[in-house]
């Protein structure tokens, strides 16, 4: 049995969701988000609570039970994006490495022969507060998580100099160089 399907999703003050079959809406603050379950869940309200349920006669109870904590946290994240919203902090390492946000453009300066031009997509706000530290933040968790790890591919941190676009959390193993 699923442990984190069975907690209910409590929607905190300014947040309320809509179910309508199976779609599940939620609006806050920040926006608002959706999210479809699968045939085998069905969701209800109670009170300030989200719950999520496996439908009853379901045939393959393996895919249900596998999808039911996955629902009920996508639901979760849904609801503390957009009341709180979430965010990913990156940092570039290296001589001449830098980034600036010019309109809906992010500017890269990362040690190759041109500058790469990433757009920012909708939904996403990217932020410099110095040239070598850059903040992803939005209000769908899988949104902001892929567009930082675009980033972070446009120069990964290698190991020997420790050069790169790294999460800001992350720790680079650091290995030996040449030795005479």
């Amino acid at each position: 049995m699923s442990r984190i399907g069975k907690k209910p999703v409590a929607l905190p003050k300014g947040v309320s969701a809509t179910i309508a079959g199976q779609d599940v809406k939620v609006k806050g603050p920040k926006g608002e988000l959706s999210f479809r379950l699968v045939e085998d869940l069905i969701a209800k309200m109670d009170k300030d609570e989200v719950q999520v349920e496996i439908r009853e006669g379901v045939d393959d109870m393996l895919r249900a039970r596998a999808m039911w904590g996955m629902s009920r946290t996508q639901i979760n994240n849904m609801v503390v994006g957009v009341s709180q919203g979430f965010s990913q902090a990156l940092e570039i390492n290296g001589v001449g490495y830098k980034a600036a946000v010019q309109g809906k453009t992010l500017n890269l300066q990362l040690g190759y022969s041109h500058d790469i031009n990433f757009p920012i997509p909708s939904g996403i706000e990217i932020k410099c507060e110095r040239p070598t530290a850059i903040l992803v933040s939005g209000i769908n968790k899988q949104q902001v998580g892929q567009i930082s790890a675009q980033i972070r591919m446009f120069r990964q941190p290698e190991p020997y100099g420790g050069k790169g676009i790294k999460y800001a959390e992350e720790t680079i193993r650091r290995k030996e160089g040449k030795k005479k």
